[in-house]
Parts: C-alpha cells; sequence; structure tokens
C-alpha cells in the first residue's frame, strides 16, 4: 500500500531531524533522480548535486540540525516550516539558529521533484560573521 504524503512527510521529518554525514544516502530517498534542490544560494539539480550541499554544510558547520516545527499538506506539495541551529567551524561561534521553509512539489510517485527552501541569508548567516556580522546588523537598524 503506498504512503500518504502526510506519513512520508513524518518519516521525512525524522531524516531531517536526525540527519548525520552516514544518513544522507537515506535522505536522498525521498527525491526524485532528477530532483531540484534551491535555496538562497544555489540551484541545483540531481541526486549527486543534492548530496553535495548536504556533505557541504557538515563540512563547514558544527553540529547542523533542523527541528521542523510546522507542516502544511496539499494535494501533490507541502511546506515545512524549520529552525535552523548551528555554530560556524571556522570562527568557532555560538550556537547559531534562523527560521526557514521549505516548498516541496511531489511527482507521481510521491517523491520530491522540487525542492524550494526560503530563508534570509542576511539574518540566517552574514548577521552571524564577526566581521561582516556588526555591519548587516547596521545596515538592518536603519531599514
Amino acid at each position: 500500500m503506498e504512503k500518504s504524503i502526510s506519513q512520508m512527510l513524518e518519516d521525512l521529518q525524522f531524516q531531517y531531524e536526525h540527519c548525520t554525514p552516514d544518513s544522507i544516502a537515506e535522505l536522498l530517498k525521498f527525491y526524485a533522480p532528477s530532483a531540484i534542490f534551491k535555496d538562497p544560494f544555489q540551484e541545483v539539480v540531481g541526486h549527486v548535486e543534492i548530496e553535495k550541499i548536504f556533505t557541504k554544510m557538515f563540512v563547514q558547520l558544527n553540529n547542523p540540525r533542523f527541528i521542523v516545527q510546522e507542516k502544511l499538506i496539499g494535494q501533490d506539495q507541502a511546506c515545512l516550516l524549520w529552525d535552523f541551529e548551528f555554530s560556524m567551524k571556522r570562527w568557532n561561534t555560538s550556537k547559531q539558529s534562523f527560521r526557514g521553509v521549505s516548498w516541496l512539489y511531489f511527482d507521481q510517485d510521491q517523491l520530491i521533484q522540487k525542492h524550494h527552501d526560503y530563508w534570509d541569508p542576511a539574518s540566517g548567516i552574514y548577521e552571524q560573521l564577526p566581521i561582516l556580522g556588526p555591519i548587516m546588523r547596521g545596515l538592518k537598524s536603519l531599514a
């Protein structure tokens, strides 16, 4: 029996919230082979390129972790509202977090065909950097 999108999202949420470098392959099973992944920094196609994004996340960050707060489910799409926690390896910063949304589009096999992440890179990353952070926060206060 085929899983509903709701059941599949429960499994996907578990994979995201417990993702490790060793479990990226399990996460990719939720994506169609030609899936598109887009976030504020890049747009890639296919398992190999999506895997590179997650691998790079673990190389650059200490303890990256997604915490799904809400799920909205449509007929062939869903939204996940999440918090992302991490610390920067390069600058050995304290734990940081920001909120984002993943908009997921499913194919006929209920695999993710398109994954589009929406989040603010200024508050999510740039404001956390030692040199650029104060500048970005200053600019934000002027707005």
